[in-house]
């Protein structure tokens, strides 16, 4: 029965991972990177569609993002995305293609990055908690109804404990690589 327990939760905490992970691709190191605007919205056409499916995203220089859309159409409103979501990056239509040019990383806006993949890091970590502490306390409920034997209780304990351990050492990798880009 804990079995069940925890593995109800893994699905939960594999989403604290994937949200740090998405959160982390968007965070701007010194170097260029499709994940900086890919998962942007653009209005085309009265829908918010992410500039990935807009037009072909790639990364001429390691400072440079250039933005080709399937559709000429396309290029006024996703510009207006980029000036409105990509804070402190200036979009410039040259013909067909939208280039951005990131400019270097100062060492205030390198102490922000890290201060937001710290707070990505402090919310993950805080939803596995939340979830570790729901599974205990069925767990613990189970073994009052009786469901449960009491030593089962305690190898559910550690078990639980172990795949908690293993999403945040996920997370931890996931930000020490990240620090690193930063910090690099």
């Amino acid at each position: 029965m804990h079995e069940e327990i925890i593995k109800k939760i893994e699905p939960e905490l594999e989403k604290a991972v994937d949200f740090i992970q998405k959160k982390l691709a968007s965070v701007r190191t010194g170097r260029a990177s499709p994940t900086l605007v890919e998962d942007i919205k653009a209005d085309c056409f009265g829908e918010m569609l992410p500039i990935k499916q807009l037009g072909a995203i790639s990364v001429p220089s390691p400072r440079q993002i250039m933005i080709q859309p399937w559709d000429r159409s396309y290029i006024e409103s996703i510009e207006k995305a980029l000036a409105r979501e990509a804070s402190g990056l200036s979009p410039v239509v040259e013909g067909p293609n939208i280039i951005i040019n990131l400019p270097s990383m100062s060492e205030e806006l390198r102490k922000e990055m890290i201060k937001a993949i710290s707070q990505a890091e402090d919310s993950a970590k805080k939803t596995i908690r939340k979830f570790r502490d729901e599974a205990w306390s069925e767990i613990q409920e189970k073994t009052r109804e009786g469901l449960i034997r009491e030593d089962d209780k305690f190898r559910a304990k550690d078990k639980l404990q172990e795949v908690v351990d293993k999403y945040n050492k996920k997370i931890d990798e996931l930000v020490e690589r990240k620090t690193k880009e930063l910090e690099g």
